[in-house]
């Protein structure tokens, strides 16, 4: 992942100090080049607001002039990258600081900047001060014949968009941006209908019952990649083995299968060693089965208590009569994510949400 440093680096603010000097015509940018020398230590969400804070300070305070300013500097194909995003952030401080004029025309701005890298977090303060006129304003883009305009509709409206602020009214009630979603989910771009699939994940977090409902009728009337952008974005209700999701995505819960397993290879295990267990299923019907294979691992905590965590194994069509079998190396690496405890630990087996087999192991935790 590259860090801070390569994405907004003393170099990458230099050049757009250059770039945005020319397009204001004889300014300069004191601000900018000065803020190009202080980025060390600076983490990037601490480099973003220090390179927008620098941005509005050597560009116009007249919303008009600014504006003019930043499409100038959209004539320059260089000016495009992670020069960009601090830029995308400038505009919407300026624009909901210059009054309700703005506003329309701030999210217009934030529509052209995209394709140069993303204005995605740019237009959530916008979703924040009026969802209502907000949307109203990025609705006709989802026709846009850019896929990154297309796109900053779906993964600028998410209510929980990582790095990001939250929107808390959407989190309350998504329902307003659905039909923007609607419009997208058979979208041409593989790009953009990602990011369909993890707003509808997104949903699903804190309105299951929504999200599941949303992926049905989009499978009603499906194009070729409907059914990827559906189990895509209810991945987080089949990993917790919620039915309804299993359902819609035809894995019936009740399927005919005979378990075998967990076997457990290894009864004791140490910290940095495996985990090792065979299983195997065999369906049992007179018809394919569709079947999503996870395994749990319930760790045991500090007050002596275990909690369970789901790991993907398997996503399989099984013909009438045909056997999934398999061994699996389950690791116990440490983690700065995680600590692990001494203590007789579980797994099982998870067919298609339900909980089949169970078998203990050691762990020592040293």
């Amino acid at each position: 992942m590259p860090t801070a440093d390569e994405l907004l680096s003393a170099r990458t603010v230099q050049d757009l100090a250059r770039r945005l000097a020319a397009a204001a015509g004889p300014r300069s940018a004191p601000a900018l080049l000065a803020c190009a020398s202080a980025l060390d230590g600076l983490t990037f969400s601490g480099r973003v607001a220090a390179v927008r804070d620098a941005a509005l300070d050597d560009l116009p305070a007249d919303w008009g002039a600014f504006e003019a300013s930043v499409r100038a500097a959209l004539a320059d194909p260089g000016f495009a990258g992670w020069m960009t995003f601090p830029v995308g952030e400038a505009v919407a401080v300026r624009g909901l600081a210059s009054g309700p004029a703005a506003f329309e025309p701030a999210l217009a701005l934030l529509r052209d900047l995209t394709p140069r890298l993303t204005a995605e977090s740019a237009v959530r303060p916008f979703l924040r001060a009026d969802r209502d006129r907000a949307l109203a304003v990025m609705g006709p883009w989802v026709e846009d014949p850019d896929p990154h305009v297309r796109r900053l509709v779906s993964e600028g409206t998410r209510p929980r968009l990582p790095w990001a602020p939250q929107l808390p009214e959407s989190i309350a009630d998504p329902r307003p941006a659905l039909p923007l979603l609607n419009a997208l989910y058979r979208d041409d771009s593989d790009y953009v209908r990602r990011s369909v699939a993890n707003h509808l994940n997104d949903i699903s977090r804190d309105h299951p019952e929504l999200a599941v409902e949303t992926a049905g009728r989009w499978l009603a009337a499906p194009a070729a990649t409907t059914g990827r952008v559906a189990r895509h974005g209810l991945r987080t209700l089949v990993k917790a083995g919620r039915a309804d999701a299993m359902s819609v995505l035809g894995h019936a819960p009740d399927a005919p299968v005979t378990v075998r397993g967990p076997v457990i290879a290894t009864a004791r295990v140490a910290v940095g060693e495996h985990l090792v267990f065979e299983y195997a299923l065999t369906n049992d019907a007179d018809t394919p089965a569709e079947l999503v294979l996870d395994y749990v691992v319930h760790h045991v905590k500090a007050n002596g208590r275990r909690t369970p965590k789901v790991f993907k194994l398997a996503t399989r069509t099984l013909a009438p009569g045909e056997t999934l079998a398999g061994t699996r190396r389950h690791s116990f690496k440490p983690l700065t994510t995680r600590r692990y405890f001494s203590g007789e630990h579980l797994v099982q087996l998870q067919v298609n949400g339900r909980l089949r087999g169970e078998a203990a192991f050691r762990l020592d935790a040293g």
